[in-house]
């Protein structure tokens, strides 16, 4: 799948904590170096607690803040880039649809383009992936990477529409039982269900947040992408990507 390499590019990220954490440095690093426009929104209504500490991009002095506005302070400043995010829990499709509709700009060739727009999923519930796999669904063209992980082991999955077609299949498409109602947003949970999550490690997290970087990269420096999706284990130090049909018929 190839991608061009003068558009404009936006994207959005949902979640600032775990995976999200240690998207966001690379992340911002990595946009910084290219020569169009770019803008990143994180998302995330969450706060620092010390529980975060262990395993999360985050430092004692974070304590009490908001996810999405520190990562978006620390990393868009650090690199001279304009700070956006949106210190809310997301979870109305219609809204996301609205961040997510890509703007025009006036290009080098002398035209208006529509922008890249890319959707990262650093979410832990699948009630917020239900969501995202109903708007992937809804847009002409829009890429989703979601990445998904527990203790040990995870996976990446990139998603792409382009001009209403679906090229590669979303997470939700692949791992179908995201899509069954026994989830809840993050707002729905009581006090008792917010204190219990998924174990996951600090290790997963940064494995997890590496393979969505390499999305990035592919997509906006190579301006190709040959892989659907990514199997990962911390404890064999393994990354097992899953090539496209186009890349398979390449390579026979």
């Amino acid at each position: 799948m190839k991608f061009s390499l003068e558009k404009a590019v936006k994207i959005i990220m949902i979640g600032a904590g775990g995976t999200g954490g240690y998207i966001a440095p690379h992340l911002y690093r990595l946009l910084h170096t290219l020569d169009r426009t770019v803008k990143v929104i994180i998302i995330d209504g969450d706060i620092i607690e010390q529980k975060n500490i262990v395993r999360q991009n985050f430092i004692c002095s974070d304590l009490g803040r908001n996810k999405a506005r520190v990562l978006a302070e620390r990393y868009a400043s650090a690199f001279g880039m304009e700070v956006y995010y949106i210190p809310e829990f997301i979870e109305n499709e219609i809204r996301l649809l609205e961040l997510l509709k890509p703007d025009s700009h006036f290009t080098r060739i002398s035209y208006y383009q529509q922008e890249l727009v890319i959707l990262i999923g650093a979410v832990d519930n699948n009630k917020s992936r239900q969501m995202c796999h109903n708007v992937f669904q809804k847009l002409d063209d829009i890429i989703y990477i979601d990445s998904g992980n527990g203790q040990y082991t995870g996976q990446i999955v990139c998603g792409i529409r382009c001009h209403g077609k679906t090229y590669y299949k979303p997470v939700a498409d692949i791992y179908t039982d995201i899509l069954e109602n026994t989830d809840k947003f993050p707002t729905e949970l009581s006090c008792a269900e917010a204190a219990v999550s998924a174990p996951q490690s600090i290790v997963a997290n940064i494995m997890a947040a590496t393979a969505v970087i390499s999305y990035i990269y592919n997509i906006l420096v190579l301006g190709r992408i040959e892989v659907e999706r990514v199997t990962f284990s911390t404890k064999t130090v393994n990354m097992k990507p899953v090539l496209s049909q186009e890349a398979k018929e390449r390579r026979k």
